[in-house]
């Protein structure tokens, strides 16, 4: 075995789950080899999202782990001098049917109970939050102020620098192609390039989940789920949060509509069409625009001349019951799958990283045991939460 090959511990994946899971291993004092295909971190879906980082889930996982997330991202500059582009203001979710509304109400006190701040605000206090909103049928809706946004591009490389500064071997370039697995457990990865060995690797891969399962013998059921987004031209700021609209649109064609003021003053926005685009294809759709418009400007008409710089595709790396999945491999004794964040690992990465880290520690982590199992893959998938909310 080469000793200069050798490491305690080996993630696969740098992008919103695996490169912030290799800077806080590191920091436990660990020899961490972080392996990435592309030729930089974060060049996956990490850097087609929009940047919403909330605790506003239905899932009490969810909850936890992006209170992490949020701890890290709004002491992140305080802590370190580097400005990942945090911008409080919270977030929305505007109301205009009852069904919605009893929904929301009714999960209140679950996520009250798990820590979360959030109220029920009437039609005049969303209005205030939400300038231009359309008033016409709106009941309500729920605010949480400590959610916020974040640059993914700025996160990516802070977290890089600060998981090299911690001594993290990163390799760009050299894709995964297989797993060392012996009598039971995992010895190492090889690489296109090399062999590397360690007796715990952590796989963060992604939209690419499903593949490096069935490398390890194993099945992580992740689907990607292409999904379009887009960027304004800057405008002075009007809009303190994120806005997450549940209602169906005028079109019929979308679902949940995502949108918020960056620090910087752009518009960025993101939809859930009605009917999934599966697979890794990311090129842009024609529709996507004309049906941006329509929504946007149905639910606030003051940005109907709002400018568009650029619109990209990301993939949502979807499970069938909408929860991540973080769990010892069957067969791989060492080897943990992070895997299935179903289009939030960007808001999860932090907070899934500092779970990976106990784990692999062997240490209580942030998420009690029977909360932990629900993103076990020996779980029931069957259940179909709404995205948004969970």
């Amino acid at each position: 075995m080469n000793e200069k090959n050798t490491y305690d511990v080996i993630v696969v994946g740098a992008g919103s789950v695996g490169t912030p899971a290799a800077m806080f291993l590191a920091a436990e004092g660990l020899r961490v080899l972080l392996l990435e295909g592309y030729a930089s971190p974060g060049q996956g879906s990490n850097k087609a999202a929009i940047g919403g980082v909330r605790a506003t889930h239905s899932d009490p996982a969810k909850i936890l782990l992006c209170q992490k997330s949020l701890e890290v991202f709004t002491t992140w500059e305080e802590r370190t001098g580097v400005d990942v582009g945090w911008k409080p203001g919270g977030y929305c979710f505007p109301v205009y049917t009852g069904g919605l509304r009893d929904q929301l109400q009714g999960i209140l006190p679950m996520q009250k109970k798990f820590g979360l701040d959030i109220d029920w605000l009437d039609a005049d206090g969303i209005a205030q939050v939400v300038p231009g909103i359309e008033r016409r049928g709106l009941l309500g809706g729920t605010l949480s102020p400590r959610d916020g946004q974040v640059s993914t591009l700025k996160a990516s490389v802070a977290f890089q620098r600060e998981g090299q500064r911690l001594g993290v071997d990163l390799h760009v370039k050299e894709p995964v192609v297989g797993y060392a697995v012996n009598s039971g457990k995992i010895e190492g990865v090889r690489t296109e390039k090399n062999i590397y060995f360690a007796p715990r690797v952590v796989i963060a891969t992604g939209a690419d989940a499903i593949s490096h399962g069935r490398m390890l013998n194993a099945h992580f059921p992740v689907t990607p789920d292409s999904h379009e987004a887009g960027i304004s031209a800057p405008v002075k700021q009007f809009l303190p949060p994120l806005v997450v609209d549940m209602h169906e649109g005028p079109e019929g064609k979308t679902a949940n509509f995502y949108f918020g003021q960056v620090h910087s003053g752009q518009i960025i926005f993101c939809y859930t069409p009605k009917k999934a685009f599966l697979g890794h294809n990311r090129e842009n759709l024609s529709e996507f625009m004309p049906v941006l418009a329509s929504r946007l400007t149905t639910l606030i008409p003051r940005l109907r001349n709002l400018l568009i710089r650029r619109t990209w595709r990301g993939l949502y790396p979807m499970t069938p019951d909408g929860r991540p999945i973080l769990d010892w491999v069957p067969g791989a004794e060492g080897a943990l799958a992070a895997v299935g964040m179903c289009g939030q690992g960007f808001m999860l990465g932090p907070g899934v990283a500092a779970q990976v880290t106990a784990m692999i520690m062997g240490r209580p982590g942030l998420l009690p045991p029977e909360i932990l199992s629900t993103l076990s893959l020996s779980r029931n998938f069957g259940a179909t939460p709404s995205e948004a909310l969970a």
